[in-house]
């Protein structure tokens, strides 16, 4: 492991440690670097700013989670890893979503809930002639849909299991792909 790893990781795990006793919004790059041992030009030669490191736990730590679990058959384990991860990190992520990073929260399971949804619904048109546009919209429309529900479960508390969200999310969305697909498929 290189040493400009270690102490991207050490960084994260202060802002972490940091956030789960401060409100994110009053967590300075100071107080992180005291939290690891580190001085501020440290912190800068890896990150621009507090967010950047915020992103780079939620890239390194989310998407690490979810690798190969983007196609048709594994996308539920793919959701599950993000649910399990916010479960796993419940008071640094409750404390990152209820701050002015919420947005930044939001935008970022947006993003990685419509790479793993345009992956698979890449996957089942294949052979197909559905526009692009299409399957955008397809996707935005369960990219809502999944985001709401993890809103809805973060804001009441975690309190339901993560592998009984994924059983009612794939018993709707079963086979529902390939009908919204074959009723998007161009007539040309």
């Amino acid at each position: 492991m290189s040493k400009s790893l270690i102490t991207k990781q050490a960084l994260a795990r202060g802002l972490k440690t940091l956030a789960t006793r401060v409100n994110f919004d009053k967590i300075t790059v100071a107080d992180i670097t005291d939290e690891c041992g580190l001085n501020r030009q440290t912190f800068y030669y890896h990150f621009k700013d507090v967010y950047d490191l915020l992103e780079w736990i939620y890239m390194n730590e989310v998407i690490q989670s979810m690798e190969g679990n983007d196609t048709y058959d594994t996308w539920q384990q793919g959701f599950l890893s993000i649910f399990e991860y916010v479960l796993e990190n419940k008071e640094f992520v409750k404390n990152t979503y209820y701050s002015i990073s919420r947005d930044f929260f939001l935008r970022f399971i947006y993003k990685q809930t419509t790479v793993l949804l345009m992956n698979i619904i890449d996957e089942k048109s294949k052979g197909m002639k559905v526009r692009r546009e299409d399957k955008q919209f397809m996707a935005d429309f369960y990219k809502y849909g999944f985001v709401g529900i993890m809103q809805d479960w973060i804001e009441s508390g975690m309190k339901e299991k993560p592998d009984n969200i994924i059983k009612k999310l794939n018993s709707i969305i079963e086979g529902n792909f390939e009908n919204a697909l074959e009723k998007l498929k161009c007539s040309n």
